[in-house]
């Protein structure tokens, strides 16, 4: 019986090595051609054969694998996809004599193999910051309950609820994240001086005191099914707290300015750096993080109308809410007045005048700033504008030698009570050469400009300005047309006395503005 197995495999690895040749041809793609000499033809004979035969078949092969080295081979073989494709064909075996077979053949048939380069390994590692979301992962009122019986108004004024208490727990997390992360290093490692910091972080420190309280407040109304009846009261008393961040928002005008300058220094860019890339930023610089208190005021009302929204009639907060959606908003918007009268001061004092003249009285009774941004002269210039309340100012940024912005005023600033606005269509020829080309790249047509001149003033000549898009030239067209009407409407008021009751047309009547209206007027060179 054993002889007759071992009759059986050899027979079986016969049939397998004359489809060689085939096998080889499939691995390389296509079939080779045949050459005219015939090919060695390698063949293990049966079990009928003595042992003796297994050494007259060696010497076979070395006068095979001799014959087949001196005579040159003219075969063009393309490369196979592995290089042990052999053993792809022939199973591993601890027959000693098969393995030297195996290996003659390989010696004797002229191969090219061309290892291709395995894949790279699939590395499960930690995700980069990169692959962080900037928002974390919302969680819902629902999810937290296993199940209730309440109606689809009363289940959206819980999530409300559950999304107020969230939100002041994930704002203390970033609070204190900044502390512990930003400040507290930064003044260990001596990255800025501890005046800078309480500068730059301001009053962030006693904040998060505050929206503790509240967490704990909203956290002790929630029932045993994890349900929150009557919250109007609660935040009708804990509002105003509030009033701190007309203190926190006000600094931070200076605050970003200097950072922005520090952000210059290589040890604080580095700093700076190396914590956005980490996981817990959230691709948050941080300055996103220092605003985040103000995003958060903000929303209060939002969250106060959603509440009232959903409340039933008759519910005990259908009293409070109102009440306290009128506190917030009063807060809010005296934070945004003092905050906005801040940053008129601030950049006030970094404005240089050239001349003695551009100090116009409107720049300095200005109390808080409409707008300001970046803009193009019919030169090409970049220009930084400033809309104060009462006066238009244009100006060319520069820095000092520690870093700090400066603003140098250019040419003579506009009171807007005397200005005169003009859109420029897009496509619009421009003529005299008031553009000179500089916004059209040596095309005669325009786009996204406006015209700014003022009413009997010689020395104010009018300004050609582009905006960097369509979206921000009508932002700057609708500012500067409420800040003229405001001008113009405190004019007329404070010009009205007893001994004149009739006050002038010409500056009373200015519902009819328009930015076309100065048809007439003629577009003097511009310096």
């Amino acid at each position: 019986m054993e002889v007759k197995e071992a009759s059986e495999t050899r027979t079986s690895w016969s049939a397998t090595l004359r489809e060689t040749p085939s096998t080889f041809c499939d691995h390389a793609g296509k079939k080779r051609k045949q050459d005219t000499a015939p090919e060695p033809v390698i063949r293990i004979t049966e079990d009928d054969e003595e042992e003796d035969d297994d050494e007259d078949e060696d010497g076979k092969m070395s006068f095979n694998r001799m014959k087949d080295s001196e005579e040159p081979c003219n075969k063009r073989v393309k490369p196979v996809v592995k290089s042990n494709s052999l053993t792809g064909v022939i199973t591993p075996t601890k027959t000693p004599a098969l393995k030297r077979i195996g290996q003659s053949i390989s010696r004797s048939i002229s191969f090219r193999t061309e290892a291709r380069p395995l894949p790279p390994p699939v590395l499960r590692s930690r995700p980069k910051a990169s692959s962080f979301p900037r928002r974390r992962n919302s969680q819902c009122w629902s999810d937290t309950v296993e199940s209730h019986d309440l109606t689809a108004k009363e289940i959206k004024r819980q999530e409300v609820i559950y999304e107020l208490t969230q939100g002041e727990r994930q704002l203390i997390e970033d609070l204190s994240l900044v502390k512990k992360v930003y400040y507290e290093p930064m003044l260990k490692l001596d990255i800025m001086t501890e005046s800078e910091l309480g500068q730059i972080f301001g009053t962030l420190d006693s904040l998060i005191p505050l929206h503790e309280d509240l967490l704990s407040r909203l956290e002790r109304l929630r029932g045993s099914e994890k349900t929150v009846g009557e919250v109007g009261n609660t935040l009708l008393n804990w509002f105003p707290c509030l009033e701190a961040y007309v203190t926190y928002c006000c600094n931070q005008v200076g605050a970003k300015a200097l950072l922005d300058q520090k952000k210059h220094e290589k040890r604080v860019e580095h700093f700076l750096r190396l914590c956005q890339e980490s996981s817990f930023s959230r691709k948050l610089d941080l300055w996103n993080f220092l605003d985040l208190p103000r995003s958060r005021l903000v929303k209060y009302p939002l969250l106060l109308k959603e509440i009232q929204k959903c409340t039933p009639p008759e519910h005990p907060d259908e009293d409070t809410l109102p009440d306290a959606l009128e506190l917030i908003q009063s807060i809010v918007a005296e934070v945004n007045k003092k905050t906005g009268e801040a940053e008129c001061q601030f950049y006030r004092r970094n404005l240089i005048y050239l001349e003695e003249s551009q100090r116009l009285p409107e720049i300095q009774l200005s109390r808080f700033l409409c707008c300001h941004g970046e803009l193009k002269n019919n030169k090409g210039q970049r220009l930084h504008v400033f809309l104060f309340e009462l006066a238009l100012v244009l100006t060319r940024p520069s820095e000092d030698r520690e870093g700090g912005q400066l603003f140098h005023v250019y040419r003579q600033p506009l009171p807007n009570a005397s200005i005169n606005l003009e859109e420029i269509p897009d496509g619009e020829a421009c003529g005299g050469g008031s553009f000179r080309g500089a916004f059209t790249g040596g095309n005669d047509k325009v786009k996204n400009c406006f015209r700014v001149s003022s009413r009997g003033r010689s020395k104010a000549h009018p300004y050609s300005l582009q905006a960097n898009d369509s979206f921000s030239k009508q932002q700057w067209i609708s500012c500067l047309r409420q800040a003229i009407i405001q001008s113009r409407d405190r004019t007329a008021q404070t010009s009205q006395s007893p001994h004149s009751p009739h006050p002038d047309p010409a500056l009373y009547n200015i519902a009819d503005l328009s930015l076309t209206s100065d048809t007439e007027m003629t577009d003097p060179p511009t310096g």
